[in-house]
């Protein structure tokens, strides 16, 4: 089948990263792939059967427009029309849907984040949700929360969860681990992600275990890691706070580290805990509103905290830290989350869906 895939970018992000994951898969099932991004910064690596369109251009500032104008200007001729249209990101969605109603194009638009999550476009994301997503062939969404929501507003909606891409074909179970604890995400998004309150829950928490560091994975294009950085320095932890900055080799941080926090303040369904549980991780996340209670089962193959509740959350990881032996049974069973989120098992449904529609 023709599957066309549209995003406005391809920079790092876990949506980004699901839907590369998502294309690579089905092209390797023999599917005809293309990937339409609106902002030309690809920062993944894409099959080479994959067909990467840059609309990068066009008459209009306003992206919304820019987005439809172009979509408009593909799909006009027949001949590059594909079978399925899917869509990554609500602005996204909101132009694909228009242009591939008007061209009888089957469209499946995805949300990657809970519809309760502040937008700074909110009257263009709310419109889009209660008035567009109901013209859709399907709506694609990660967790049960989002559910009720979307039905009430008359779209035809499916629960898909992320696939993880990472292995743990290779990870040694008694293969020795730094006394890391891990946090992954833009720094730029540190309200988001929470990290501006996890470095000061940490902070006494490291001066008392010195053998420990914390280490952030993210880019930073604006002054978040700066802002991270000042506040690291004036919690005097600075010499056991590590900033990695963009990385490559995420999976192997995360196979050599002993802890992964997810600190966010809101969340979808993280990748990066899924990732970090699949590579043996200790994880504790604060029980936001959507996605941590669908991949954590609470005490067993990881520890929920209250959201946003940093006198326990700082206790959990205290605790996982003086005990190596609690830290160790729920590492071992952090990794049968690849059962639930296996990319083949994940890549079968959306298959099925795509053939189906």
């Amino acid at each position: 089948m023709k599957i066309d895939f549209a995003i406005s970018s391809l920079r790092r992000g876990g949506g980004e990263r699901v839907l590369v994951t998502i294309a690579n898969n089905l092209v390797k099932r023999g599917h005809d792939v293309r990937i339409i991004v609106f902002i030309d910064s690809v920062e993944y690596v894409l099959d080479k059967k994959i067909q990467l369109v840059k609309l990068k251009t066009g008459i209009f500032s306003n992206e919304t427009l820019r987005y439809t104008h172009e979509l408009f200007k593909i799909y006009r001729k027949k001949r590059l029309r594909p079978d399925v249209l899917i869509s990554f990101m609500t602005q996204t969605n909101l132009s694909a849907i228009l242009v591939a109603k008007l061209f009888k194009i089957k469209v499946i638009a995805s949300e990657h984040t809970n519809h309760s999550r502040t937008s700074t476009n909110k009257t263009l994301v709310d419109f889009t949700r209660k008035y567009i997503y109901r013209f859709a062939n399907k709506i694609t969404i990660l967790t049960n929360y989002d559910l009720t929501y979307y039905k009430k507003n008359g779209c035809d909606v499916l629960i898909l969860p992320n696939p993880c891409s990472f292995s743990n074909k290779n990870f040694k179970n008694n293969a020795p681990k730094e006394k890391t604890i891990l946090a992954v995400g833009s720094l730029d998004k540190y309200k988001i992600k929470g990290f501006d309150n996890l470095l000061v829950l940490i902070a006494p928490i490291l001066k008392k275990h010195k053998d420990w560091s914390l280490m952030f994975v993210g880019e930073s294009l604006n002054n978040g890691g700066d802002f991270l950085l000042n506040l690291a320095t004036n919690l005097k932890i600075q010499n056991q706070v590590i900033f990695a900055g963009l990385r490559d080799d995420v999976q192997q941080i995360m196979a050599k580290s002993e802890i992964f926090v997810l600190s966010s303040r809101t969340e979808g369904l993280p990748m990066v805990l899924i990732e970090a549980m699949s590579q043996n991780m200790c994880c504790i996340a604060y029980d936001c509103i959507s996605g941590p209670s669908d991949i954590i089962n609470h005490d067993v193959n990881g520890i929920l905290i209250e959201n946003q509740n940093t006198t326990d959350m700082a206790s959990a990881i205290n605790k996982v830290i003086e005990n190596p032996e609690l830290r160790k049974k729920l590492a071992n069973k952090a990794n049968e989350v690849l059962i639930k989120f296996d990319e083949n098992l994940i890549c079968d449904k959306w298959e099925y869906l795509i053939k189906n529609i």
